[in-house]
């Protein structure tokens, strides 16, 4: 569905991703671990086009995003959770979903959506007109999450989902994600400190340094792998 080939992203004379190829395969969830820093957030930004790379080629079901506009690649099927959540404050919870279906008109495909992220959700329907600025940070990633999920994305990017938030929302989150994933076959890329938890959901894994991938398995073998545990699991 989405592949990275050999990207160079820049941020001024600043090289912030070398030489950066990804797959990801229709259905999958596939992780990018890595330190604060390593490169994971720019590498979605590249992808959404925010940051374009500056050689290198990001291919979506076969067709290039290389000059594509974010809102355009948003209309072409991916959708991102950006870090932090980034949800309308001053909005309802309602209006930021409403927000998340922005570049749709089927209306009953929304209602529909809607509904689906209620019942992922219960939390969400009891706070419809409450401000997102008000909401628990717990409450605000689900917000954010939802929004996305209203675009009805093809591929969904997750940066740093578990960021700020208690173990036991952490675990629900990725519980979540894994619903969304089986369920809906929604693709995801998945984005995360939290290397313990990510590799736990995910298909696949991707390990980033210094902007560039340096191991590349099944999260069960990432999982098992020495300079894995040393590195990012704390064994």
């Amino acid at each position: 569905m989405l592949e990275l080939k050999n990207i160079d992203t820049f941020y001024g004379n600043i090289q912030a991703l070398r030489d950066v190829s990804i797959k990801i395969g229709e259905g999958e969830i596939i992780t990018l671990i890595g330190a604060n820093g390593a490169g994971k957030s720019t590498t979605l930004m590249t992808i959404c086009g925010v940051v374009p790379p500056r050689n290198g080629e990001v291919l979506f079901q076969g067709q290039s995003l290389g000059g594509v506009s974010p809102d355009k690649v948003v209309a072409r099927g991916i959708c991102q959770v950006p870090e932090g959540r980034l949800i309308f404050p001053d909005l309802t919870v309602q209006e930021n979903l409403d927000m998340g279906a922005f570049l749709r008109s089927d209306k009953a495909g929304i209602r529909t959506d809607l509904d689906q992220v209620f019942a992922l959700f219960p939390i969400l329907k009891e706070r419809r007109g409450q401000l997102g600025g008000t909401l628990s940070g717990g409450e605000q990633q689900m917000l954010a999450i939802s929004r996305a999920l209203m675009a009805r994305p093809k591929l969904l990017l997750l940066d740093e989902p578990s960021l700020g938030l208690a173990p036991l929302i952490i675990r629900q989150i990725f519980d979540i994600i894994k619903q969304i994933n089986r369920e809906s076959n929604t693709t995801i890329f998945l984005v995360e400190q939290n290397a313990n938890q990510a590799l736990k959901v995910a298909h696949r894994g991707y390990v980033m340094e210094n902007g560039r991938i340096t191991l590349e398995d099944s999260c069960d073998k990432l999982l098992a792998n020495d300079e894995v545990k040393k590195a990012y699991l704390g064994l």
